[in-house]
């Protein structure tokens, strides 16, 4: 399993920036995002940045490796911050929800919810 790592950029450096994460400061590649500025949160994943998260959404991948990290240790808590801020799955989503996470207009979920099969 891959998994990315959300960090934040704090110094720029040619083609690569220092960022921190879970294990502190480190050098990352940025040829495939792009130009970074410090405070902007990119995924890594083995030393390079492969895309680019709004703040809203590192914080929401950190909780969840954080989740995943407490549930291996034994240490799950459903009531823990961690737990209660990973992001909602779509089986827990409404319809208006799911669409935006499609791309999709809520208008054509309804419609498409209210055919009978």
């Amino acid at each position: 399993m891959c998994i990315g790592i959300p960090m934040q950029v704090r110094t720029l450096l040619e083609g690569h920036v220092l960022a921190e994460g879970p294990q502190g400061l480190e050098r990352v590649n940025t040829a495939l995002v792009g130009d970074c500025v410090p405070g902007e949160w990119v995924l890594v994943f083995l030393g390079s940045a492969r895309e680019r998260l709004s703040p809203e959404r590192a914080a929401e991948v950190r909780s969840l490796l954080a989740l995943v990290e407490d549930t291996l240790a034994g240490r799950y808590d459903p009531q823990s911050p961690q737990a209660q801020a990973a992001f909602a799955l779509p089986s827990a989503m409404g319809a208006e929800q799911l669409a935006a996470l499609l791309g999709a207009s809520a208008e054509l979920s309804s419609q498409g919810s209210s055919h009978e099969h």
